[in-house]
């Protein structure tokens, strides 16, 4: 005799109606973390060191200089020749001096006071090589200069 009666348990069916939220929340926060690189970097430059540091405020109006030795894709130094990438060409410093010279004529006043540069420099980069530059953001009337460094400890 059988006291109870077997009967059919379903499992009841997953509830998918937060899925699209849960989604959207995990896409939300990856735009917001992820830093999108919009140049690729062209040479192999080590930042120097420094002690006294300060962040960029207005980072939509800086053009970058990175000053190395030249990398193939893969990431391998080709020579040990000194290069200069402004943005995402490499130049020649009076290559440098007329695209700095075009840019400046090209933007409204109130823009080109806000312009300003970062140059990424290798540590072994010569002091000639910088003050060529440095002339040349002078003569392109671009006086807002910083140097990138990582915190000494």
């Amino acid at each position: 005799m059988r006291l109870y009666r077997g009967r059919s348990h379903e499992i009841p069916a997953l509830n998918t109606a937060s899925l699209p939220d849960l989604i959207f929340s995990i896409l939300f926060f990856f735009m917001l973390v992820v830093h999108m690189r919009k140049t690729t970097v062209r040479v192999k430059y080590q930042v120097p060191s420094a002690t006294e540091l300060t962040r960029l405020v207005n980072k939509s109006a800086v053009q970058y200089i990175y000053i190395g030795r030249p990398v193939d894709e893969r990431g391998h130094v080709e020579g040990q020749q000194t290069l200069i990438q402004l943005n995402d060409k490499l130049i020649t410093i009076p290559e440098m001096r007329d695209y700095l010279l075009r840019l400046t004529a090209s933007l409204p006043a109130e823009e080109r006071r806000q312009l300003s540069v970062s140059i990424k420099a290798d540590r072994q980069t010569d002091m000639g090589t910088i003050i060529d530059i440095k002339q040349v953001l002078r003569e392109a009337n671009i006086l807002n200069v910083s140097f990138s460094a990582v915190m000494r400890k």
